[in-house]
């Protein structure tokens, strides 16, 4: 399958989910349905502990237990994302990962055979998530670190809760995608240089990217 290009998707445009509901008995099954939104946000709370996904694109192709991980397709025959969640509590609500956010590792599959995650160890919401968190917290641009790991490649270089990423080597960030898609391409070892708003003052962290 050819992919397409998800920061295009227009709201109202066909798309095919393809994947096995319910097990192999069902599987190759195709749903159709219409894209009902982009980047959306939903939470997910599962073993008392809540989690947020992000950039999401809507549909209301029937997605079922087993179309997770198959692709959504345009009417041009092109993967536009891959199929993650349904809304158990509503019909006609299903969510995918936009493939763009899956291209990097796609390349470096098909080029090298394998793909190592590189990361710099945080977990940051962008500003349309951090309202579930607080009302009063506003920006309009970067993402807001809400969790720093131990263990992470940016811990100890003077990042904090609650700073927000503006850019990562000179590139704006305005969703945690964009942080994620941009790593996707770099690997394990290199360095990156971010650009971090504390409160009005903006510096530089420079760091070498760990594996996650």
């Amino acid at each position: 399958m050819i992919l397409g290009n998800s920061d295009r998707l227009r709201i109202g445009k066909r798309v095919y989910a393809i994947g096995n509901p319910i097990g192999v008995e069902f599987q190759r099954t195709v749903t159709s349905g219409i894209i009902s939104a982009v980047n959306r946000t939903i939470k997910i709370s599962e073993n008392e502990e809540t989690t947020y996904m992000e950039d999401l694109i809507q549909t209301d192709a029937t997605i079922n237990n087993g179309n997770s991980g198959g692709p959504l397709v345009n009417e041009d025959g092109e993967v536009i994302g891959i199929n993650s969640v349904k809304i158990e509590e509503a019909e006609g609500i299903g969510f995918a990962i936009p493939v763009n956010i899956v291209k990097p590792i796609v390349d470096k599959l098909t080029k090298t055979g394998t793909f190592t995650e590189s990361s710099i160890g945080i977990y940051a919401y962008d500003k349309e998530v951090i309202q579930y968190l607080d009302e009063n917290l506003k920006f309009d641009t970067g993402i807001y670190v809400v969790s720093i790991n131990k263990t992470g490649a940016v811990y100890g270089k003077g990042l904090l809760v609650g700073d927000i990423i503006a850019k990562i080597d000179n590139i704006p960030l305005n969703k945690m995608n964009d942080l994620r898609k941009y790593i996707y391409t770099k690997e394990v070892g290199e360095e990156v240089t971010l650009t971090v708003n504390r409160k009005g003052k903006i510096f530089d962290i420079s760091l070498n990217l760990g594996q996650k």
